[in-house]
């Protein structure tokens, strides 16, 4: 899908256009998002079947001192392009490339965060908030480890579902957690692949003023920012 591959990266005046906003929940095993009107997290039990569509980085957190949330512009490029990191009440954390301004964000509470859009099964974009072990998880999948030998998928997720069917557990030092399995599933169909294409031009239209070629851009995720 070259077709898809030119993108503007800064926020525009559109609303974001993700239906639901899903993190994977470690002991539940399983992805889950929250629903304001039910005021709880509602569970999405595996497996999950999604359609790549982009993915940038972010930052979230909490911020014990303002006791309020984090939060950051999405960009596509940690290399060359500044994070904004505010609290919820408005208080600047830091401001510039992400490998400067780590050590400040952390310390107030921030977690760099992969922010992935995705299509799925019923046809409608979804973003993904993943962190820690779970940004490690799928960038190995993505990109893959030449430590282990692993091969990335990149060159197959624009074309190809991606599925998580199954989670793997782990544990660092006392700490026992889960992450998903990502995995190549079937090639689109002619309609999948149109819809694709399609629900594409709503990210566009919502990251409308950066003008660049998007790249993967790996971001290394240390034992600091692993979070379960």
């Amino acid at each position: 899908m070259s077709s898809r591959r030119t993108l503007n990266t800064s926020e525009g005046k559109s609303s974001n256009p993700a239906t639901k906003f899903l993190q994977w929940k470690s002991n539940d095993k399983c992805f889950a998002y929250y629903d304001k009107e039910k005021g709880e997290n509602v569970q999405v039990p595996l497996p999950f079947k999604f359609q790549f569509l982009e993915h940038f980085s972010t930052i979230k957190g909490w911020n014990d001192a303002t006791e309020t949330g984090i939060y950051s512009n999405e960009i596509m490029f940690t290399s060359k392009e500044e994070l904004d990191v505010k609290t919820f009440k408005g208080v600047e954390i830091a401001k510039g490339l992400y490998k400067d301004i780590r050590s400040k964000v952390r310390d107030a509470g921030g977690k760099y965060h992969r922010s992935v859009y995705v299509l799925n099964e019923d046809g409608n974009i979804v973003n993904i908030q993943m962190k820690g072990a779970v940004v490690s998880a799928y960038s190995v999948f993505m990109d893959g480890d030449s430590k282990t030998g692993i091969k990335g998928h990149k060159h197959l997720i624009e074309n190809n579902w991606v599925v998580v069917n199954k989670f793997q557990e782990l544990k660092k030092g006392a700490t026992k957690y889960s992450i998903p399995i990502f995995e190549v599933g079937s090639v689109f169909t002619d309609s999948e692949f149109k819809l694709a294409n399609e629900k594409y031009k709503e990210i566009e239209n919502y990251f409308d003023n950066y003008k660049g070629k998007a790249d993967v851009n790996t971001v290394e995720v240390d034992d600091d920012d692993l979070d379960f």
